[in-house]
């Protein structure tokens, strides 16, 4: 099972969610921690300016952001609609 570390982005990002996207990424992230390429989920890599990282569905077209550590731990670096992803990869 994997080992999931929040950055501290993802953390202040997840406090201004919507409490269904909250309580999505909770259901969501039990799948992720056994397989997080499960169908499910829809995890891809990413391109352009994110190409480093992965993002996996919440509901409503949000979606995590994250990268592999090592191979047994992730970390969670944001989370946020599609619209968002223009904003992260400015930043």
């Amino acid at each position: 099972m994997l080992t999931i570390h929040p950055t501290a982005r993802f953390r202040r990002s997840f406090q201004k969610q919507p409490s269904s996207i909250r309580k999505d990424f909770a259901q969501k992230i039990e799948i992720f921690q056994k397989n997080p390429f499960h169908p499910s989920l829809h995890s891809h890599k990413l391109r352009g300016n994110l190409d480093e990282y992965y993002a996996f569905y919440l509901r409503d077209g949000f979606r995590v952001l994250f990268d592999f550590d090592t191979s047994d731990v992730v970390l969670l670096v944001n989370i946020g609609n599609h619209d968002d992803y223009r904003k992260w990869a400015r930043g």
